[in-house]
């Protein structure tokens, strides 16, 4: 059989590449792996999760240091060039192991690396190279399967006045990565993920930062007490102003930089704006209307595949499900698993993940982090519950620290104890979130969980919520 992966420079499509590799020559006769990038290497890498780290890592350090009244003297500021360039020697190194692990794979005989666009000429035909609008120019491939793995990208306004704002006045999350010189005000679009890591950075590299929330609070994965305490750490320790419950109507661009109008009549005036709005998948190049491909909300089922089609994955952030990277590795496994099992004849395996995500929000220092379930959800689930709650500010570690805002939160099966989720939004919740990964995803009992302080750490929160979990259900 032929598999044309398309978007193979990807999380998704490397991983499925890599786990279809070892086949070529046995079930799989030729592998077509195709990517346009430029230079490529997957968004996370190039655009993404990785190069803001390397932002909000000079942020935290500048946060930190003018935070803590222990220390005395003006804070230090981001030498942006630096910080910029320091980030683009990591990434484009990463982004190169990415490529070349690619092209290895092709030096292998049945496996080939085409560097050209690629799109449908009908559902499993498809022409890479070549002019677009189905020219035929280009190379044209009969496949058996193909797995769609292209990504997505920004998600751009649709209000009145936005396509009429000059470059200069527009900051996308990929402009704001590679700037080396930021406004001295800006209103950010957007309070999702990359809004809620962008805007401390912007704060600490010293642009006045005025951001427009739709809802009461962001977080909308999370309890609104995690909300409540983001939006108290943005206004109060970052000084930035946040406007909730407004949407906006129309933006215009004025001598001094633009004007935003919000629906309840007012108006925010900045210089620029972050556009920190989303990503959608990226499927137009594809030209999927010569396919019987019909993309939508929910299309794609628990098999990675669209319901009218068993031999089309679509995997990674293209789909719209979860766009996270480790979610788009593990979709690219269990396609690649799922294109074998389908050419056997088996039945496909569905791809079922447990919840869990970490915002970096806070510029890292206060990241928020969840897995599995929430008291709601596991309501809904139809399990009873047993909760407990650990604010940070009751906790000595994080007081020691300089660190005292944020809360925890522990979800146990109140019947048998089994630890159902977690949510924390504090000083380290993204490494503390492993613990509840394995707690979780293993179905421990929370009684069983060694209750022995390891050393007067950060980890004591985390003692603590399974000590009164542990309680809550020895009482049921």
């Amino acid at each position: 059989m032929h598999v044309v992966v398309i978007g193979a420079y990807g999380s998704a499509g490397a991983a499925a590449a890599e786990e279809l590799a070892p086949h070529v020559g046995k079930r799989i006769e030729r592998l077509t792996l195709v990517d346009n990038g430029d230079p490529g290497g997957g968004l996370c890498i190039l655009e993404g999760c990785m190069p803001s780290k390397e932002l909000l890592s000079a942020a935290a350090h500048r946060f930190e240091g003018r935070d803590d009244g222990r220390l005395t003297g003006e804070p230090h500021e981001l030498d942006l060039e630096r910080v910029v360039g320091e980030k683009n020697d990591r990434t484009r190194g990463w982004a190169q192991h990415r490529r070349a692990s690619i092209h290895e794979l092709a030096e292998t005989d049945g496996i080939e690396f085409i560097h050209e666009p690629a799109r449908f000429v009908d559902d499993h035909t498809v022409e890479v190279g070549g002019t677009p609008g189905g020219s035929g120019d280009g190379e044209v491939i009969e496949a058996d399967y193909v797995l769609i793995a292209t990504g997505s990208v920004p998600n751009v306004p649709t209000i009145p006045g936005y396509d009429d704002l000059s470059e200069e006045r527009v900051y996308t999350s990929e402009d704001t990565l590679h700037a080396t010189d930021l406004p001295d005000t800006g209103v950010v679009m957007g309070f999702g993920y990359v809004g809620m890591e962008m805007a401390p950075y912007l704060a600490e590299a010293g642009v006045d930062v005025t951001v427009i929330e739709h809802d009461e609070r962001p977080l909308d994965e999370a309890d609104p007490e995690f909300g409540d305490a983001l939006l108290d750490i943005y206004r109060e320790e970052f000084d930035i102003e946040i406007r909730t419950e407004v949407y906006e109507t129309s933006i215009e661009e004025t001598d001094e930089g633009v004007r935003l109008r919000l629906d309840d009549g007012s108006h925010v005036d900045a210089e620029a704006v972050f556009q920190f709005t989303g990503r959608k998948p990226n499927l137009d190049p594809l030209e999927l209307a010569t396919t019987s491909l019909e993309p939508a909300a929910g299309w794609i089922d628990a098999t990675l595949r669209p319901p009218n089609d068993d031999r089309t994955f679509v995997i990674g952030d293209v789909n719209g499900r979860e766009p996270i990277l480790h979610v788009a590795k593990e979709q690219g496994y269990q396609a690649a698993e799922n294109v074998l099992r389908h050419d056997r004849g088996e039945p496909a395996k569905p791809y079922t993940n447990v919840h869990h995500h970490v915002v970096f929000s806070g510029a890292g220092v206060y990241p928020f982090a969840r897995v599995g379930h929430t008291p709601r959800s596991a309501t809904e689930a139809g399990h009873t519950t047993v909760v407990a709650t650990r604010e940070a500010s009751d906790d000595g570690v994080f007081k020691s620290k300089n660190v005292p805002h944020g809360l925890g939160r522990l979800v146990v099966d109140a019947d048998d104890g089994t630890v159902l989720g977690w949510q924390g939004l504090h000083y380290h919740a993204d490494t503390m979130a492993k613990t509840f990964q394995i707690a979780v995803e293993m179905g421990l009992d929370v009684r069983e969980i060694p209750d022995r302080a390891y050393h007067p750490t950060l980890p004591e929160t985390v003692d603590g919520l399974v000590r009164e979990c542990a309680a809550g259900v020895d009482e049921e």
